[in-house]
């Protein structure tokens, strides 16, 4: 279905999908109505096709689908997230029942997956009912206002007791029997799960899913930083005196907390700043998000300022050796890159770190670098000329950066 639509772009490929366009799916694809309509719902819940408008293009995973395994289960993720959309609750179920049941699932998949095995029926519903009840409970306590005191314990268990025997015990216990065969159903209907007779057991999807949520929540909670609540800018600063080992460990955190659109497009913000070493920064987070920053990393490439970054970036996810990845960047964008490394030294770093930086040009001899910086561009070239002259011990040297920056600030050869 996301192949047809990503093939045959046009008005009425949006959400929900257009009678005529719907027509035309199941003519090409010899599905049903009804078919159509769950592949649409699907693909468009799992990432594969992305909307824009009223027209539907391929997403990073449709696009990666046949060479990238994590790119499948990224979006077979997606629609687990996505069960209660799949199979959609019964309409005479108020909406907060629903909310609380969904709420409660994930303490129903934990017990599936310690439990390794069919759990009953009865079992799953005693859990469910708990849990609702501590959710309900949660949400019942209410600050005391000003002059207003706590109810009694005996007020508090008679006005329980009334409430009780006026809604009827069985009715509540009826509504979460009648919830949990809705997400049973609807985890079932993604393939999470499998049902039999007064029982339920999770498929090794299903069990490899509740891991990778576990170990989502796992990483989330250690930001030894405390940076995981902090946007994208403020959280690069705190990583940036970290060694790389815990600066990965605090990008993961914090990308475990974010959705990974999100993430990629506030890092990309960042990067398009005016601070250089966040730039360099930014691109190392993205570096551990992987195979979902590509196709927003290879749109990039057409922006000056993170062309050469975007390279790198490519070229270390397509396999090169990083020592070696630099030869994919022209003399003019290891230039470019030259100088943004300078201007972030300049900002953040010391002095002698900026004068060890002129052995990674690539020009081999300070006067052909500075020809080349001189043409390269850069808005910052002038301030790391001037900070390179005032850091650098050899007066003649110092003296013909100075020149280079005159010449640059001044607009001469």
């Amino acid at each position: 279905m996301a192949h047809w639509a990503a093939g045959a772009p046009g008005p009425g490929t949006a959400a929900p999908l257009a009678a005529h366009a719907l027509e035309r799916a199941a003519t090409a694809l010899e599905l049903s109505p009804a078919q159509v309509r769950a592949g649409w719902d699907r693909a468009r819940l799992a990432g594969l096709i992305e909307l824009h408008g009223d027209t539907a293009r391929p997403g990073w995973r449709l696009r990666a689908w046949d060479r990238d395994d994590s790119a499948v289960l990224r979006g077979w993720v997606a629609l687990f997230d996505a069960w209660s959309l799949v199979h959609a609750a019964p309409a005479d179920i108020e909406a907060g029942a629903v909310a609380e049941a969904v709420e409660a699932v994930p303490q129903v998949l934990s017990l599936l997956q310690l439990s390794a095995g069919p759990v009953t029926v009865p079992a799953l519903l005693d859990l469910l009912g708990q849990r609702v009840a501590e959710l309900q409970e949660e949400r019942c306590e209410v600050p005391l206002g000003p002059g207003r005191t706590a109810p009694a314990p005996t007020e508090t268990a008679a006005r329980a007791g009334t409430a009780e025997s006026a809604a009827g015990p069985a009715r509540s216990a009826d509504l979460n029997a009648l919830l949990l065969d809705w997400a049973l159903e609807g985890l079932a209907a993604v393939g999470a799960l499998t049902l039999g007779k007064g029982h339920a057991t999770l498929t090794p999807l299903g069990n490899w899913a509740v891991w990778v949520k576990l170990e989502q929540i796992c990483v989330a909670a250690q930001s030894p930083a405390g940076n995981i609540e902090q946007s994208a800018a403020d959280m690069l600063l705190g990583c940036a005196r970290l060694t790389p080992g815990p600066a990965r460990a605090e990008y993961r955190a914090w990308l475990a907390a974010r959705t990974v659109g999100s993430a990629v497009a506030e890092l990309l913000a960042v990067a398009r700043g005016e601070d250089a070493l966040l730039r360099g920064l930014a691109f190392e987070a993205l570096r551990v998000v992987g195979a979902p920053a590509e196709p927003e990393v290879r749109a990039v490439l057409a922006e000056p300022s993170l062309r050469p970054y975007a390279l790198l970036w490519l070229a270390e996810y397509e396999g090169n050796d990083p020592d070696d990845a630099q030869d994919v960047l022209s003399r003019e964008e290891a230039t470019w890159l030259w100088v943004d490394t300078a201007a972030a030294v300049a900002d953040h770093g010391e002095t002698g770190l900026l004068v060890r930086h002129l052995d990674s040009a690539v020009q081999g001899t300070v006067p052909a670098l500075l020809d080349e910086v001189r043409a390269v561009g850069h808005p910052r070239t002038v301030q790391v000329l001037v900070a390179l002259a005032a850091a650098h011990p050899d007066p003649a040297l110092a003296k013909a950066v100075r020149r280079a920056a005159f010449q640059v600030h001044t607009g001469g050869a």
